[in-house]
């Protein structure tokens, strides 16, 4: 048995890659780990030797300690690898195997699964439906930011790529496969993006980002981009959107200086729950602000989609009310025009063959549209840090030498 190192959360504020237990075909006690799950066996599953496992806008909100997460608890959802061995049930994923990871786990067995609904497994996660690999309330299956991972109901949650060595040349790209860019064309899809949409993504952090490319992926006539970091807007347009600087005024008035008109068709909420106002209220945290202004753009019968992750339990929320996902929505307002909302996490097998073979057959350059930049496992503090202070990066992290890194 080789032996593993993984980045796990010390506290508010702190990572450190440590070593940690080499994945078994059984989900041992830890943090996190819900007491109905110690102990559960897992011979449909695969260990893989990760590729590529990316940091994410997900895992800032624990480090941050805008979370319950427990200290010690493994982090990482976004994963990427090469199966080294299979359970005894695995019957079509082999050894050497390049896959991706959905970041939703899910047993393919229950009628959400049936249904196409990976994101709400009914059978993963005692906590509530849908479970996901190094999180909060999630089951306490361990993170994928490791040097090796375990991934349950191999056959039903692994992607293969069809050809290694393709993969490998576009492993940048093919990682975001696991959350970003199903995450951020989900939104698309369900806030309607067409050809010839006009959309408004707020946040140009990674997955807005990745929103952005999906709706231009869609068609979008228009893709209007608004955040107050100026070097992740300065990205948005490097790949063709609009954008808007929201700490220069209100988002609808700046909208109608682009397309003379104050409303979009659609709008995409890639942001969540650690919202900032606008105009002279940016510095501000305002949790509702995004939904709010979402609803201000959007036409009369539009729809909002909300791949933005939004919690019920936030110790450093503003008020008292936001740090239970009590927010002041004005949902008359929603409801006046008609809106349609839809939350929660992507059910990302709905989606990631397809853009699989978008990225394989260069419709897309999601790694360039994100500026993914690969760093080794041991530097994931600095990167995460990076991250934090707002660099207009998507990090990807690089434990076994397969990016060059090492």
């Amino acid at each position: 048995m080789t032996g593993n190192r993984g980045v796990v959360y010390q506290g508010p504020g702190r990572v450190e890659v440590q070593d940690i237990a080499y994945p078994e075909f059984e989900l041992k006690d830890g943090p996190g780990v819900n007491p109905a799950n110690v102990g559960r066996k897992v011979p449909h599953g695969a260990i893989l030797k990760v590729v590529a496992t990316n940091i994410c806008g997900s895992d800032q909100h624990m480090v941050r300690g805008r979370t319950t997460a427990p200290e010690g608890l493994v982090l990482g959802h976004e994963i990427t690898g090469e199966v080294v061995e299979t359970g005894p049930d695995v019957e079509f994923v082999k050894v050497g195997d390049l896959v991706s990871v959905p970041f939703n786990i899910s047993c393919g067995r229950c009628a959400n699964c049936k249904a196409r609904r990976t994101e709400i497994c009914l059978n993963v996660n005692p906590d509530r439906p849908g479970s996901a690999y190094g999180y909060v309330d999630m089951g306490g299956w361990v993170g994928g930011q490791a040097e090796y991972a375990l991934v349950p109901y191999a056959d039903w949650n692994l992607l293969k790529f069809p050809d290694r060595d393709q993969a490998l040349e576009k492993m940048l790209d093919l990682t975001m496969l696991s959350d970003i860019f199903p995450t951020g064309y989900h939104g698309c899809v369900t806030a309607g993006v067409t050809v010839g949409s006009t959309v408004y993504v707020a946040g140009a952090g990674p997955v807005g980002l990745a929103a952005a490319a999906s709706a231009r992926l869609l068609g979008a006539a228009v893709v209007i981009v608004g955040d107050s970091n100026k070097e992740r807007l300065a990205q948005a347009r490097g790949f063709g959107c609009e954008t808007i600087d929201i700490s220069e005024g209100d988002p609808g008035d700046l909208i109608e200086q682009i397309l003379g008109s104050p409303v979009v068709d659609c709008a995409v909420d890639a942001v969540g729950f650690e919202a900032h106002g606008s105009g002279d209220k940016a510095g501000e945290e305002a949790p509702a602000s995004v939904l709010n202004d979402a609803m201000n753009v959007t036409k009369a019968g539009g729809s909002i989609g909300i791949p933005g992750l939004y919690v019920t339990g936030d110790p450093g929320a503003s008020d008292e009310a936001a740090k239970v996902g009590s927010l002041s929505i004005r949902f008359g307002l929603g409801w006046s025009k008609s809106h349609a909302f839809f939350t929660g996490q992507c059910p990302v097998m709905k989606y990631h063959r397809e853009l699989m073979m978008a990225i394989l057959n260069d419709r897309v350059q999601i790694a360039k549209a994100v500026n993914a930049v690969a760093i080794s496992l041991e530097e994931a503090p600095e990167g995460y840090r990076s991250f934090d202070k707002g660099a207009a990066s998507k990090y990807v992290l690089d434990p076994n030498g397969y990016l060059g890194t090492g």
